[in-house]
Order: C-alpha cells, then structure tokens, then sequence
C-alpha cells in the first residue's frame, strides 16, 4: 500500500475541488490513483472545511470578476455550480474592494498627520460607539451564516422528500 505526503495529497484534492472542479477519473487517470481513493480524500478536505472548499484569495478575485457581468439568475446558477453562496461572492467583491485602500500623495503628508491628530480627538468619545458596532457586525455575521445553514437545510429535505416522493410513484 502506496503513502502519500499531505501535501501530494493536498495538491491532487485541491484539482478535484472549485474552482478546478476536474472529474474523478480523469485525475485517478493522470496521477494514478483509485477512484475510491480520490473520493475518500476529497470527503476527508471537505469534512475538514465543514462542507465547503477552501478559495485561495486568487481564486476568490476570479470567481468575483468572472460574475461582476452576470444577472442574478446566471450568478445564483454558477454559485450552485461551484458550491458557493451569493452571499460568499459579495463578501470576496467587498473585501477586494477595501484591499484596494486609499491612493497615498506623500506631498500633504503634513495636512493629513494634522487631520490624524484632531479625528484622535474626536474619536476617543466614540469608542464605545465603535464597540457597539464591531458587536452588531459579529452578530449579524453569525444571523447570516445561521440563515444560509437553515437555507441549505430546507433545500435539502425538499430534495429528499422529492426522491421519497418519486420513488413511492415507481
């Protein structure tokens, strides 16, 4: 019995996974290992990522820019091609839109070092109200993520009692 180093391992899960999304055979084919085997490693990363594959940040911008053009219809399809939610491609868009931060001019350095010290300040009397907002955000974070689980759910015992349904008819 063959062993492989987990980042071999890594590497062929991660042709297997979105955005690659290559067939099972023909990866069994090309690194020469069983389909059984692929399977049982692609279970385990996906186990091990709660259900979901891991995007690299690269792989994030792509999917962002390769549906900016896309209806709401065509983008809902091609997340449920790739095993995403809509949900994950606004928070990529809006991380790589803050990534992109404010262009520097280093010739008002000194209006904005002024600026800095006056917002200082003004802003230690709004601490807490900072504090209250990162609570709101985090909690509204965890609403949304419990919305989209119990989404998924109700997806899942429709399809399931679809099949019971279909398969009682037979």
């Amino acid at each position: 019995m063959a062993r492989y180093g987990q980042p071999f391992k890594d590497a062929v899960v991660a042709r297997l996974l979105p955005p690659e999304s290559s067939s099972l055979e023909a990866v069994s084919q090309k690194v020469g290992i069983s389909v059984a085997t692929l399977e049982r490693w692609r279970a385990a990363a996906l186990a091990a990522n709660d259900g979901r594959p891991h995007w690299t940040p690269a792989a994030r911008l792509e999917a962002v820019i390769a549906t900016a053009a896309m209806d709401e219809a065509a983008r809902s399809a091609w997340c449920r091609e790739h095993g995403l939610f809509p949900a994950d491609l606004d928070r990529w868009k809006q991380d790589a839109i803050s990534g992109l931060g404010e262009p520097r001019d280093d010739g008002v350095a000194e209006a904005k070092q002024d600026q800095a010290a006056k917002r200082t300040d003004a802003t230690q009397s709004g601490q807490p109200a900072r504090r209250r907002i990162k609570e709101l955000e985090r909690d509204l974070s965890r609403k949304d993520k419990a919305l989209a689980e119990t989404a998924a759910l109700l997806v899942l015992s429709k399809k399931l009692s679809a099949i019971f349904r279909d398969s009682e008819d037979a």
